[in-house]
């Protein structure tokens, strides 16, 4: 499971997902863009629906890549747990992509112990980021989360967060979107057909003015 709001989702989303699910050997990578995510201002964020659509097109060519609506079905906050539960009574082996950041907040999402109990968590650092996996904060998390030591054998112990060194690019959401509003090339960044969903749609625009209000004398 690879969630997250994709606001836009971008090549650096998709390259990723693609290196983890080689070095892992994943049937399928499954993409869940949130409903309503409950760590993010709603301010600047695409309607749910645009941005299901954008994932359904940047995913569509990957033959082990897909497209998962229960986020977006779903009524209130998007929680991790919520979705990892439902996945869970479909059957298989789950396993949680997430970036190195995002590693060090989980103890502030709901019920982490339980997200990481139902699903083995893979955690890709960013590059330049300085994430250490034996320092004081990545240990404070897995103290916190009664985890094992991480590992880079994906046949570890399942307490053991696996890590992956998978492609990370520069590319972030409010950089694409700033790109968006000042009319600056979106390409090499994401793939075209989501480039082009954004045009149609007039997504991430800024603000037309507020009218001026009467003069009063």
């Amino acid at each position: 499971m690879f969630g997250g709001s994709f606001n836009p989702i971008h090549l650096g989303h998709l390259l990723a997902a693609a290196d983890v699910c080689e070095a892992l050997a994943l049937d399928e990578v499954l993409f869940v863009p949130a409903g309503a995510p409950p760590h993010k201002p709603a301010t600047d964020m695409a309607p749910a629906p645009d941005r299901f659509e954008m994932t359904r097109l940047a995913v569509a060519a990957h033959p082990r890549f897909s497209l998962c609506e229960l986020e977006m079905s779903r009524s209130g906050p998007s929680y991790t747990a919520d979705t990892l539960r439902a996945l869970a009574e479909r059957g298989g082996e789950l396993h949680l992509l997430i970036g190195s950041e995002t590693f060090l907040d989980l103890p502030r999402w709901r019920a982490p112990r339980e997200v990481a109990s139902l699903a083995r968590l893979v955690v890709v650092p960013r590059a330049g980021g300085g994430f250490d996996p034996r320092g004081s904060a990545a240990r404070a998390v897995l103290d916190e989360l009664d985890l094992a030591p991480f590992t880079r054998d994906a046949s570890g112990p399942a307490r053991a967060p696996v890590l992956v060194d998978a492609a990370s690019l520069p590319i972030s959401g409010s950089d694409l979107r700033q790109r968006v509003r000042e009319g600056r090339s979106l390409a090499y960044r994401m793939p075209d057909a989501v480039i082009g969903y954004i045009r149609r749609q007039g997504l991430y625009q800024a603000p037309a003015p507020a009218p001026a209000a009467p003069e009063t004398r």
